[in-house]
């Protein structure tokens, strides 16, 4: 009885294995310019509208400590939106501090921060779940650079012009510190 147990257990876990397998290696050869999200509102968002442009994306919540850096990343984006796009993505991963709808979540960023920038719909950042686009942006086999963890809210990728990875940013490294903005200028 165990070993029937053990079995179909082991099963589960290499089937799990190679659906996650197949995924990285559909986004394989693939570049920023390939991804399109649900915005908030249920529109595109479209990344090879922003070619020419450097991208910063943010995994976001509304109810956490980095949550105040909403303000800095919009002031970020006023001050540069000529050369950058600012793309938040709203995540529950971490703390349950994004529990919102996306109808909630695009509430509370408008209103208490005033966010013009685009934002995606919820989705999640890790786990076997992550989506598609922080697939890429975490695995060195697929944006070429590094391989990153998101190991919190405001976590920060910065592309560059041609749909590079620049750089990943820890959570404490505000949207305005010199290590992000020495890209913009």
């Amino acid at each position: 009885m165990l070993f029937a147990f053990v079995a179909i257990l082991q099963s589960c876990t290499n089937q799990k294995s190679e659906i996650s397998k197949a995924k990285t290696t559909e986004l394989m050869g693939k570049t920023i310019y390939d991804f399109k999200v649900e915005s908030l509102d249920g529109k595109e968002i479209n990344f090879a509208d922003f070619k020419g442009k450097k991208i910063l994306i943010v995994n976001t919540a509304s109810e956490c400590g980095f949550t105040p850096q909403y303000a800095d990343l919009e002031k970020l984006y006023e001050e540069y939106k000529d050369k950058l796009v600012i793309v938040g993505f709203p995540a529950n991963n971490f703390g349950g501090q994004e529990p919102g709808t996306n109808a909630e979540i695009g509430t509370f960023c408008q209103k208490n921060y005033g966010v013009t920038f685009p934002m995606a719909a919820k989705v999640s950042v890790k786990g076997d779940d992550t989506a598609p686009i922080f697939k890429y942006l975490t695995e060195k086999d697929l944006n070429g650079i590094k391989n990153s963890t998101i190991l919190w809210n405001f976590t920060k990728f910065l592309i560059d012009e041609n749909g590079k990875l620049i750089d990943s940013y820890v959570s404490t490294t505000k949207p305005t510190s010199e290590s992000i903005t020495k890209h913009l200028k």
